[in-house]
């Protein structure tokens, strides 16, 4: 497992973190392990997680081709 050192953090970052560990219910490493991973990890589309669940129970053969028509902009009046 690595080890990161974060110098020169504001205290009041700090104090921040330790507030949120708090609140969470796990010690302030935790809580910047737990912001790391969330900031990093991959994140899956609503689109692609239905489309998963779609293949996972057989799919479905559906032919489609997306518009390409440019959007409108919205006009306020």
């Amino acid at each position: 497992m690595s080890a990161v050192t974060v110098r020169n953090l504001p205290e009041e970052t700090h104090r921040a973190l330790k507030r949120r560990a708090v609140q969470h219910g796990r010690s302030t490493e935790a809580e910047i392990r737990d912001i790391l991973e969330a900031a990093v990890r991959p994140k899956l589309g609503m689109g692609t997680a239905l489309a998963a669940i779609g293949r996972s129970l057989g799919g479905a053969d559906i032919k489609m081709t997306r518009d390409a028509t440019p959007v409108k902009a919205a006009a306020f009046k």
